[in-house]
């Protein structure tokens, strides 16, 4: 709140301006502010790291849904829930799995522009032609991104006999800009292969059941690989204070964030 309305100060302080101001003017400014305050309103506040290449900012979104600039380019990874009105267009939109919590293709339509490339697993790639495929271990390099794909799934049926992520279909993504990397971990448990990465600055770990682990066993697999920075993402109905407490004393910067605010 204290962003809208450090906006609507810096508006009102500009209303004897506006006076004198053209129609064409005036109709331009208001344009920028309904873009600000929609900004405001329905993303938070940008989280930014240094790295060689210059600043890198991350703004959480909603639920598994977030936004990452660095280099002059906007990423997307998994534009699904949450409010886009007034964020920028892609350069690139990353979608981890088929759920709907992950891929919806109509906020993709919204966000993408002819130049956008889609990166996805090839069940999601299907539902976008010409998206480009990577497979569970690929690397490459996406404009100014390296991205690895990483495996993502369940270790077992949930208690209900259902596995909602079988192995190879969906993926984790490291991306790196200027030496930092980023990884986000998509539906999973704390599987063998999240548990032996290595050198990771920043870390988005999923924690809900009967889809993805208990708070409690984020924080093992955490421990396991030891990240710079963790934000619990994709914790709907989850109790985040447990993830952080049972981290305390490890040296990783645990950092706690709403992503459903209201």
């Amino acid at each position: 709140m204290r962003c809208i309305v450090s906006i609507l100060v810096q508006f009102a302080a500009k209303i004897k301006w506006l006076s004198r101001c053209t129609i064409g003017t005036m109709k331009t400014l208001a344009s920028l502010v309904l873009v600000l305050l929609a900004t405001a309103l329905f993303a938070a506040a940008p989280e930014e790291f240094s790295t060689s290449a210059g600043a890198l900012q991350i703004i959480p979104i909603q639920h598994a849904s977030l936004l990452i600039k660095a280099g002059g380019k906007v990423l997307y990874i998994d534009p699904a829930q949450g409010v886009y009105d007034g964020l920028p267009p892609a350069d690139y939109i990353f979608i981890t799995d088929t759920h709907g919590d992950h891929m919806v293709p109509a906020v993709v339509d919204k966000l993408k522009k002819p130049s956008t490339v889609i990166v996805a697993p090839k069940a999601v790639a299907e539902k976008f032609p010409g998206a480009l495929v990577m497979a569970n271990g690929d690397t490459k390099t996406i404009g100014v991104f390296k991205v690895d794909a990483i495996p993502m799934y369940n270790l077992k049926p949930a208690d209900n006999g259902q596995t909602y992520h079988e192995k190879g279909r969906g993926n984790g993504y490291i991306v790196t800009y200027g030496g930092k990397r980023i990884y986000i971990a998509g539906d999973t448990e704390g599987i063998p292969e999240m548990r032996a990465l290595k050198n990771i600055d920043v870390a988005f770990i999923p924690m809900n059941l009967p889809f993805t682990m208990t708070p409690q066993a984020a924080a093992e697999a955490v421990r396991a690989f030891h990240p710079g920075v963790v934000y619990p993402y994709h914790y709907r109905g989850q109790d985040t204070a447990i993830f952080a407490k049972a981290l305390e004393g490890t040296g990783i910067d645990v950092r706690l964030r709403d992503w459903y605010a209201k």
